[in-house]
This record gives C-alpha cells, structure tokens and sequence, in this order.
C-alpha cells in the first residue's frame, strides 16, 4: 500500500498540473475551485484503479509485488473500489484473520488477490 501510495502522488501530481493547465493557473486552494480539484484528483484515481484492473487485473505497485486482481469485472471493480474507500482500515485488519488472508472489500465485492 505504501508503494502504491508513492504512485498515486504522482497521478495526483499529474492530475493536479492538468487542472491547472486547463483553469488557466488560477489558484485553486481555496473556495469552489479546491473543492472542484479535490473532486477532479479523486476521478482521475478511480480511473486509473478500474482501468488498471480491468485490463490486466494489476496497478503499476501491482505488478512490482506480482499480486493480481481476479475474477474482476466492471461492476465488481466498481464495487471493491467503493468499499475500499469506505472501509480500508477495517478491510486491512480484517486480512490478519482472514483464512485466505483476503481483504474485506475483495470478500464483499467476490474479487481476489493472488500472487502472479
């Protein structure tokens, strides 16, 4: 997670310059236009989870651990990317005990995570 973490700082880098590309380099750290960035930012990271998942059932930290998302489809993706946002300090300490060592969100969503 932390790698992945690491990743994602430069998709929100990425996302960040392009907002502030297309806003002509307004300020955006206050009022509607922050809420619009952070609303943009949280798209541009849905987009590259489902994207990553469904064409290859791997992100780049993923594929850098050679773990891989099975049994995923769109509605299932969808799904494990919203509980996982909802419930992730749960879902990790739900891994510790879990017989597979699955997290919450994969169980709820009927995805899984094996090593590739």
């Amino acid at each position: 997670m932390a790698y992945e973490a690491v990743l994602l700082f430069a998709v929100a880098f990425f996302a960040a310059w392009i907002f502030f590309f297309v806003s002509g380099a307004e300020d955006a750290t206050s009022g509607w236009r922050r809420h619009t960035l952070q609303l943009f930012i949280g798209t541009v990271f849905a987009a590259y989870f489902l994207w990553c998942w469904l064409r290859g059932g791997q992100t780049l930290a993923m594929k850098a651990w050679h773990v891989r998302l099975v049994e995923v489809t769109p509605l299932r993706a969808l799904i494990r990317l919203l509980l996982a946002g909802l419930l992730l300090p749960l879902s990790v300490i739900w891994a510790l005990f879990d017989r597979d060592r699955q997290f919450l969100h994969d169980r709820l969503a009927g995805t899984r995570l094996i090593n590739a």
